[in-house]
């Protein structure tokens, strides 16, 4: 039950929908994305506000050389309802305070000589000049922030200056992730003869953290039907399940066979790409369930390819792919899978463009590749050989 990468993600994004929305604080919300519309529930700025410290004036009554004398002081915060400009004087403001009855301009402090309570205007003044206008910023019922929107600081500005505490946005997905093995022990245990430390776990966790999802380690199951079994019931109250290992057509793999007794359709089992290839996809009741490869460089590939975009669209984002780059190849790049290839480069800016070449070994069991590589080279199935010079798609992680 192999299909092409692209029949892959075609089935698991028909299947991942977005989310319930829930609502969230204030200073959770930066890179969450917008359930709700927001029209602005107030003129920005409120009322008419002076741009620049310095003095209200009546522009009339300004004209380079021209004196006039300070009535009274107006800063940031204090009401303007008994202070008026009347003809020959002015009012001296500060930045962001209200305008005062009479002033139809503001002259900034550096264009006149103060001495005295007189001041002397250095250059000719207009009307409305350095006035914010009540709403010239942002009008009473305009909407501001749609649906799907993802949230940045400049949003979060928005909705504090709105006034507001919290907002609905799309709920971040639940994920489980599951190892299994006789072989594996956790992090922190000394590995006995012929045993290695569960690594795929953290990797898997650290991505699914580092887009704003939520992970749930289950353990280590072992090589028997009863013991992934009871990982698996546990998984499946989550939003998506991922397992690693266990996959394959050996005889102590039973990660298949404890998902059809638990109820998920099987989608796929085996994906036409390298690495990642022996990945699989099923759902039951909306839970997703992944079951990747037990190779680390391998688990972490198929997660970018296949779950990274499963679990955008659970939290509303609408770009859910890694936007492909041209760029040339520096040396020979070879793929004589017969699938779609994932290489992995280093890839730089030069000064003729963006520049790669392997970042070593492309065996799917050298991490220490991976650890090189900020970049994937996308292979199709049909491209056997790369020359130097010529051009490739790639992502960045």
């Amino acid at each position: 039950m192999a299909v092409s990468l692209q029949e892959a993600r075609e089935l698991v994004l028909s299947k991942c929908l977005p989310l319930a929305s829930e609502s969230v604080g204030l200073l959770e919300l930066v890179g969450r994305v917008a359930a709700e519309e927001v029209k602005a529930p107030c003129n920005l700025p409120r009322w008419d506000n002076s741009e620049m410290d310095g003095f209200a004036v009546r522009a009339a009554d300004c004209r380079a050389g021209g004196q006039l004398r300070v009535t009274a002081y107006l800063p940031a915060g204090k009401s303007a309802e008994n202070i008026r400009v009347i003809s020959g004087c002015a009012v001296r403001i500060m930045t962001g305070a209200p305008i005062p009855a009479g002033c139809d301009a503001i002259v900034p402090i550096e264009n006149v000589d103060d001495v005295n309570g007189v001041i002397t205007l250095k250059t000719a003044v207009a009307v409305e000049d350095y006035i914010r206008a009540s709403g010239s910023d942002i009008a009473y019922g305009e909407v501001k922030i749609q649906v799907g929107t993802v949230l940045r600081a400049a949003e979060i500005n928005l909705l504090a200056a709105f006034n507001r505490l919290d907002m609905h946005v799309v709920r971040c997905p639940k994920v489980a992730i599951l190892s299994t093995g006789d072989e594996l022990v956790p992090p922190g245990e000394i590995p006995g003869a012929g045993q290695i430390v569960d690594s795929n776990a953290y990797s898997l966790a650290a991505a699914v953290r580092e887009i704003g999802a939520v992970p749930q380690l289950l353990g280590i199951a072992r090589d028997n039907f009863e013991s992934i079994l009871d990982k698996v019931i546990q998984g499946l109250q989550a939003d998506i399940l991922i397992t690693t290992a266990g996959a394959s057509a050996g005889d102590r793999d039973f990660v298949y066979e404890t998902l059809n007794k638990s109820g998920v359709e099987q989608l796929f089992q085996r994906v036409v790409m390298k690495p990642g290839g022996p990945s699989g996809f099923g759902i039951k009741d909306g839970t997703a369930v992944f079951s990747l490869p037990g190779n680390p460089v391998s688990s972490m590939i198929a997660f970018e390819e296949l779950v990274r975009p499963a679990l955008l669209k659970m939290m509303g984002h609408r770009n859910l792919l890694r936007p492909l780059q041209k760029a040339k190849v520096k040396g020979i790049l070879r793929n004589n899978s017969g699938k779609t290839r994932f290489l992995r480069v280093r890839a730089q800016d030069t000064d003729n463009g963006l520049v790669v070449e392997s970042a070593g070994n492309q065996n799917t069991g050298v991490l220490n590749t991976m650890l090189r590589a900020n970049a994937l080279v996308v292979l199709p199935a049909e491209r056997r050989e790369v020359g130097a010079g010529e051009s490739v798609d790639l992502h960045f992680f």
